[in-house]
């Protein structure tokens, strides 16, 4: 899937390149695979903003994805690979054998008219993409996606575009995962995940070119805290851009919060103990 870049003919297509997919299905989506939603503007139910920079945008219809993959043992066909604009990858439309339809996240590699399956048992050369196995039965240095984080609860991990974790190994009761971050930790070797790392590689590589795709992604501008007054923010004010007036020895939130150098993660969150080494290659506390 290339990324297309336009000829300069104006100042907007100078800087813009996106992501051409020509394969997509051209088509509506499965009605009954879909849902309204509702905009929020990043407001509760209040009417009060708790999500900043957050409103307007195109009409969007939730696509129902199938992260569970609870229909056992029966074949699906992949019927057509589609947009989706509620996610960074893309999703393919699978029939079972017994007429139900489901949407799945599409890995890369595959194509429309391939059969999966989602099994509890396989074979050697069933570890194919696109097929559904407890983490138990996959063989170590298998690129995998859509992993569960509890048995039965649904993929939660590795399910951006171009993402995948390596099953690195399975040993005192736990499987090792390498996550798309570079942190290792263990999950339960009875859930589940996806073979195949998701597709759509190319969606980070994609530049915008104009404020006004933002807006129709419902991102609205952006203003620096340093810009502002010390009333709105804890580093506006001062004269120019001098670190000794206006707050701006420390960066933080509008609400204090620190935002370099200070750990946001609670030492006391149950799942520490899952996690063997940390995104940045340092052991967790306590950890040999």
């Amino acid at each position: 899937m290339p990324l297309k870049s336009t000829r300069p003919l104006t100042p907007t297509q100078r800087f813009t390149t996106l992501n051409h997919q020509p394969t997509l299905a051209k088509k509506r989506p499965e009605r009954a695979l879909t849902e309204a939603k509702p905009k929020t503007g990043g407001r509760n139910v209040y009417g009060r903003i708790t999500s900043r920079r957050r409103g307007g945008g195109h009409k969007q219809l939730y696509r129902i994805i199938d992260y569970k993959r609870d229909i056992m043992g029966m074949p699906a066909r992949v019927q057509s690979i589609e947009y989706d604009p509620n996610r960074s990858a893309n999703i393919a439309l699978v029939a079972y054998a017994s007429g139900e339809k489901r949407y799945i996240i599409a890995p890369n590699e595959l194509a429309v008219g391939a059969t999966i399956i989602t099994s509890n048992t396989a074979n050697r050369n069933d570890f194919i993409v696109g097929n559904n196995y407890p983490l138990e039965i996959i063989p170590p240095s298998t690129r995998i996606h859509a992993v569960e984080l509890v048995p039965g609860r649904g993929a939660q991990l590795a399910r951006s575009a171009g993402v995948a974790a390596v099953l690195v190994a399975i040993e005192g009761g736990f499987a090792q995962l390498k996550m798309p971050s570079g942190e290792l930790r263990l999950v339960h070797p009875k859930c589940r995940a996806t073979i195949g790392e998701v597709g759509n590689s190319d969606h980070g590589n994609q530049k915008l070119g104009k404020a006004g795709r933002n807006r129709w992604l419902g991102k609205r501008p952006r203003s620096r805290g340093m810009a502002m007054n010390p009333v709105d923010h804890p580093n506006g004010g001062g004269n120019g851009k001098s670190k000794g007036g206006g707050g701006r020895q420390h960066l933080m939130s509008p609400w204090g919060q620190l935002a370099k150098g200070f750990p946001t993660r609670r030492r006391s969150k149950t799942s520490n103990s899952m996690i063997i080494v940390h995104h940045n290659g340092r052991k967790p506390r306590g950890r040999k």
